[in-house]
């Protein structure tokens, strides 16, 4: 039976027709209906048609084709029916599973770790975003290069190092992708390397570092973008940051600060996509401050907030890293929901209700961060020599001068600062 395609079938196509199938094996916190919206819209975001979307009740996993026989007769009708080219899985399939699913349905199937994967690819833009996305492709495709690459089972003779006598082609092509991953790891290594040196330096001048973390679409390049006038892509989009971007900042009482905007979260992040973005990651865990933005206009918040969470657990961020929450998007509640929200938000201090888009509760947000930056901040009577303007300056470049008054021909400052500065600025030459 034909697959389906002339082409490659390893090549994605954009405006293809579309079934998003969820197989529904009740493990999931959210519920079916919006685990299809996400996938729905993942799939929307690199241009995918989504024409249908199935959610499909299991008991139990059928080890070649994850969903029961009847099942995939009915999907396989579905595609035929409305001609599709492409099923998506809300799910992981192993390299077998998918083979037998394209079979049997005539269409392209991926699943959700290679749907993400696809949306990676195309979005990244710096070298660095590209190395990683490629090197969480190739670990991922290593292991399905039976289902995709079956023309090359063939038998070939040695060419030197390339491969000895009957070595298959599958086998070379998997040493090579081996081999690829592994200068891929060196590069991110070196990627990695260079990023510790720029924080070490931040860290001596020593600026706050701040990272908005949260879950894909939460709003976090909405709220960079007010927060630095940066104009970061933000649209209604899943993914739509996924190279870090840094940018300088002023707070009250800080005249420096490096705010991080990151790539957003989803459920279920591919393994391999965690392992591969560990160096942008590393802005995360090093970070000083998080500001974990969420779309509290959703219906899984909850959810999304949970799995914000877990990931950075994965990537070793330290539950003593002190954190906000934004609860982003007021402007598209309700007003007893806003209200409520309002009321609950009250209760808590580490709880900031904000809309991104319109500026409510910015200006707020900056004031509470400010003053958790600067905990443990004291005042200092500092006194200057006029003459000394270097030293005025750093004053106010380093602290948040309180008062100047002239006494004695001196200048004397009331300044708060911490008090490694005040240690620094004492010993100053």
């Amino acid at each position: 039976m034909t697959t389906g395609f002339e082409r490659d079938p390893d090549e994605f196509t954009r405006g293809a027709r579309a079934v998003v199938v969820y197989p529904d094996m009740g493990a999931s916190s959210r519920d079916a209906e919006a685990r299809l919206e996400e996938t729905a819209g993942l799939a929307a975001a690199i241009g995918v048609e989504v024409r249908e979307k199935v959610a499909i009740k299991l008991r139990q996993p059928k080890p070649g084709t994850l969903i029961g026989s009847g099942q995939v007769d009915a999907l396989a009708e579905t595609v035929r029916d409305q001609e599709l080219q492409l099923a998506v899985f809300d799910a992981a399939l192993t390299p077998v599973q998918q083979r037998n699913l394209e079979t049997a349905l005539g269409c392209k199937v991926i699943d959700r770790t290679g749907l993400i994967l696809e949306i990676f690819g195309e979005r990244a833009r710096t070298a660095e975003g590209r190395l990683q996305v490629e090197l969480a492709h190739l670990d991922y495709q290593a292991g399905r290069l039976v289902r995709s690459w079956t023309h090359l089972e063939r038998q070939r003779g040695g060419f030197g190092f390339l491969g000895g006598p009957g070595e298959t082609q599958i086998e070379a092509d998997r040493r090579l992708i081996r081999d690829r991953m592994a200068r891929l790891r060196k590069e991110l290594d070196q990627v990695s390397r260079t990023r510790t040196l720029h924080r070490d330096r931040r860290q001596r001048a020593p600026w706050p570092v701040i990272a908005l973390v949260g879950y894909t679409n939460a709003g976090k390049s909405t709220l960079f973008n007010r927060l630095t006038g940066a104009d970061v892509m933000a649209e209604n989009l899943l993914f739509a940051t996924l190279d870090p971007t840094l940018r300088q900042v002023s707070l009250p009482g800080i005249d420096k600060a490096i705010l991080s905007d990151t790539v957003g979260f989803v459920s279920e992040l591919p393994t391999q996509l965690v392992a591969a973005f560990k160096a942008t990651l590393e802005e995360v865990v090093s970070a000083d401050l998080l500001i974990h933005v969420r779309d509290i206009a959703h219906p899984d918040t909850e959810a999304q907030r949970a799995d914000v969470e877990k990931v950075l657990g994965e990537i070793g961020v330290s539950e003593t890293t002190p954190r906000f929450e934004a609860w982003n998007k007021l402007d598209l509640l309700d007003e007893e929901s806003r209200e409520q929200l309002l009321e609950d938000a009250a209760r808590r201090s580490d709880v900031m209700p904000i809309s991104a888009m319109s500026g409510e509760g910015v200006e707020a947000l900056v004031e509470a961060v400010a003053a958790r930056l600067t905990q443990g901040h004291r005042r200092y009577t500092i006194t200057l020599d006029p003459a000394d303007g270097a030293g005025a300056a750093w004053l106010h470049q380093h602290g948040e001068v309180l008062d100047q008054r002239v006494e004695d021909d001196k200048s004397v400052y009331e300044v708060r600062m911490a008090p490694r500065d005040y240690e620094r600025f004492a010993m100053r030459g």
